[in-house]
């Protein structure tokens, strides 16, 4: 696609209605784009699944959380974010809720649950396991005021989002008998 530098990830309902890499799986809604990948790791740290989804033009650069995209919402926009830890997260307290939310209300959307709060925008976060796979959701909606149309937006974008169980890596080396 002309202007995406996320290889093979990156997608506009027009070209591409479902994005697939590193175990998660996304059916984009009409007004959607999005994008799967994993950040380059640095030293021993090991990265994991990130998915990004809008209602607008990502910018190439996005941090996780939707830093250098939030702000370029307009106040009908949606920002979605999907954040996979590491497996020491699997079992512990912020992480119990078992499955990935699907059905939103618009009660819990609230402007200080953002991350950088910017003025009219409300935002929700949930910790979950979905298949064995620690994640945080994280949604940003361009208005709270505009809430009860936006969130049964942000409901059909979950209910086609499918995480897929962790693959084992391949050993390393030659299989000795």
């Amino acid at each position: 696609m002309h202007g995406c530098h996320w290889p093979a990830t990156c997608a506009r309902r027009a070209d591409v209605p479902t994005l697939q890499a590193h175990g998660i799986e996304a059916g984009l809604p009409v007004g959607f784009e999005g994008r799967i990948f994993k950040r380059v790791g640095t030293g021993l740290e090991e990265p994991f699944a990130v998915a990004h989804f809008a209602t607008f033009a990502l910018p190439d650069t996005v941090g996780d959380f939707g830093g250098g995209a939030v702000n370029l919402m307009g106040p009908d926009d949606i920002f979605a974010a999907l954040f996979e830890y590491g497996p020491d997260s699997i079992g512990t307290k912020l992480f119990a809720r078992r499955g990935m939310p699907r059905e939103l209300a618009t009660t819990n959307f609230q402007p200080y649950v953002l991350r950088r709060g910017l003025v009219g925008q409300s935002g929700t976060q949930w910790f979950f396991t979905e298949a064995g796979r620690p994640f945080t959701l994280y949604v940003v909606l361009g208005s709270h005021a505009r809430r009860a149309s936006l969130v049964p937006r942000v409901n059909t974008l979950l209910s086609g989002l499918t995480v897929l169980p962790a693959v084992a890596p391949a050993p390393l080396g030659a299989p000795w008998n």
